[in-house]
């Protein structure tokens, strides 16, 4: 067993919550506390009910998600919400939530982990966001039917590709999840082609507008792999097992 405590001032640490910006209903932390001893950690992307149904069999623990429980902002505790609370409670089982902090990590994030699955030549941080570089940018050399085989072998989906940049691609910027819809800046750095996760509609066609290839290698797929890793991490130096509850969302 471990302290509760000891891991969250770690995490807290390691991922600089408390300084790193981040959306409002991110609340990166501690969400919901145990009675304090931890004998076990399960990761996953979401803290969602089914997930944290699945979490809470096998006794005190700590859930690490990437999605945190209140993206909705303040809500009563009836429903589902209610339902989360409860079933976590009564299996003393704690919460820690990190969004951006886990996204920018240099070892631990989702950015590096892909950045190093397709092997990112020179990754270095871009893509300011409220004075945080969000993303990666780094040279690469292949084509895009590699780049895709390469993702969709790791990640174990089927990436979606908007060819509207050149078939040999020499420049690459990444952002795991979410950040489809800011095409046009990430062509302004003068990458060739956009690595994220999802995007609406119409930045597939204003890709091709701007000569920029987009893979849209899936939101959740993205960004599993983060807390993973730290889950590694804790289970290492605190000694405890950690597991991973795959719950993918498809998108």
């Amino acid at each position: 067993m471990a302290e509760l405590t000891e891991i969250v001032d770690f995490l807290d640490r390691e991922l600089k919550t408390a300084s790193i910006p981040d959306y409002p209903g991110a609340m990166n932390g501690l969400q919901l506390a145990n009675a304090g001893q931890i004998g076990r950690i399960v990761a996953a992307v979401d803290a969602s009910l089914p997930v944290i149904e699945a979490a809470a069999e096998g006794g005190a623990g700590l859930l690490i998600v990437h999605h945190g429980m209140f993206w909705q902002g303040v809500r009563t505790v009836t429903g589902s919400f209610y339902r989360k609370l409860k079933i976590a409670m009564d299996a003393d089982l704690a919460i820690y939530s990190s969004h951006l902090p886990l996204d920018v990590h240099p070892a631990w994030g989702n950015n590096i982990q892909l950045a190093q699955a397709i092997q990112l030549k020179t990754p270095e941080p871009f893509f300011d966001q409220k004075g945080l570089m969000i993303g990666l940018r780094g040279t690469w050399s292949g084509t895009r039917a590699e780049l895709m085989s390469i993702l969709n072998s790791h990640l174990g989906v089927n990436v979606h590709v908007c060819p509207g940049g050149p078939e040999n691609i020499k420049s690459i910027g990444l952002i795991t999840g979410g950040a489809g819809g800011e095409v046009e800046k990430v062509a302004a750095h003068g990458v060739d082609t956009f690595l994220t996760g999802e995007g609406p509609h119409w930045s597939y066609p204003l890709a091709e507008e701007l000569g920029l290839n987009i893979f849209y290698a899936g939101h959740y797929a993205t960004e599993t792999s983060g807390v993973q890793v730290i889950s590694g991490v804790i289970s290492q130096k605190f000694k405890i097992p950690w597991s991973f509850l795959n719950r993918p969302t498809g998108l």
